[in-house]
Parts: structure tokens; sequence; C-alpha cells
């Protein structure tokens, strides 16, 4: 296995990775252990109060689908692995299994009167995750590690969208100390785009 892909260790202890964090995210989305539900409007009402945190849920699932699907498509650009790029790829990961917290925060405060910490707190991890990313294609980029040409321009381009993404979500982060809802929507709908542009690339 490792003579046909150098990388295979490192994406499959990623995909596990990848695959524990989803299962992590699920866990927030339960009634509270003090409900006291007698009755079925009762429960229909507890259910339209978990109705965010299962939005919640939906988004940062997206999202690390989204990762996973990216990070497959990098390492099948990276003809071999270095210390530095294992070591970049465990950052990324890093992010990766934060975002349940994150995500439990928003699914519990966001439409409360204390959402900032909430909002604040996801978009840092989402321009975490951009540092990941910036870490893992500079260091495939600064040793040599990409197939072809195509992959040395695929993965500069890369690049540059992971600084834009660190960029936009670390200011996000900071404009959620203000308008928080406000911005938790710009959030969902960045990554909506995000999800949109991967498509239409697939498909070209």
């Amino acid at each position: 296995m490792t003579d046909a892909n150098p990388n295979a260790r490192m994406a499959a202890f990623s995909d596990g990775v990848f695959a524990f964090a989803l299962t992590l995210l699920i866990i927030d989305v339960r009634l509270p252990a003090d409900a006291h539900i007698t009755s079925t409007p009762e429960l229909w009402h507890a259910l339209w109060l978990l109705m965010p945190t299962f939005l919640a849920f939906l988004l940062s699932f997206g999202i690390i689908l989204i990762t996973w699907v990216n990070h497959h498509g990098a390492l099948d650009l990276v003809k071999r692995s270095t210390p530095s790029l294992v070591f970049a790829n465990g950052f990324l990961l890093l992010t990766v299994v934060l975002i349940p917290f994150p995500t439990a925060l928003l699914g519990e405060f966001l439409l409360t009167d204390h959402a900032t910490p909430a909002v604040v707190v996801y978009d840092a991890v989402l321009a975490l995750q951009a540092i990941g990313w910036i870490l893992m294609t500079g260091s495939a980029l600064k040793h040599n590690l990409l197939i072809n040409a195509h992959a040395v321009a695929a993965a500069k381009d890369n690049y540059r969208k992971a600084f834009f993404a660190c960029a936009f979500y670390a200011s996000l982060a900071i404009v959620a100390f203000w308008i928080p809802l406000i911005v938790a929507i710009v959030t969902l709908v960045s990554w909506i785009l995000w999800l949109v542009q991967g498509i239409r690339l697939k498909r070209g």
C-alpha cells in the first residue's frame, strides 16, 4: 500500500480524524437532560427549540465534509511527504477536531443575547483552519512535493485562497463582537459558496 501511495498512512489517519470529528458533532444534537415532556405539544416545542443546534450541526457537517473532500484532493497532488507536511497536516486536523466545540456553543447561544462569544470562537476556528491549509500547501510548494506542473498551479491557487479565507474569517470573528447574528449568516453563506464552487470544479 505504501509503495503505491507514499501518503497512504497519512491519508488513512486523516480520514479517521475526519470521521471522529463528524461523529462528535451529532452528540450535542439532543434534548436537554432536564427537559420534562409530558405531552405531544411539549415535545414539538422542545424540538423547535432544538432547531438552532440542528442548524449549527448541518453547517459544521458541511464544513468538515468540504474540508475532507479538499484534503483528499490535496493529497492526490502530492507525490511524497516530509516532516513539515506531516506536521502541517496535523495542525489542519487539530482545527477539524476543534469544530464540534464552537458548534455546540453556536447551537446553544446563537439566538440569545450573549451569542457573541460563540460566533467569535466559531469564525476564529475557521481562520485557524485556513492557516492549516496555508501551512500544508506552503510545505508542498516549498519542498517540491507536487506531482506535476498542473498540481503546482492548483496548489498555488489553493495557497492564495487559504490566505483569503484566513483574512476573511478572522475579520468576521472581529466583526462578530458587534453583530454576531449577521456574521453567523455570512459564515453560512460563505460555506454554501465554497460548496457550489467545489461542485463546479469537480464537474469541470
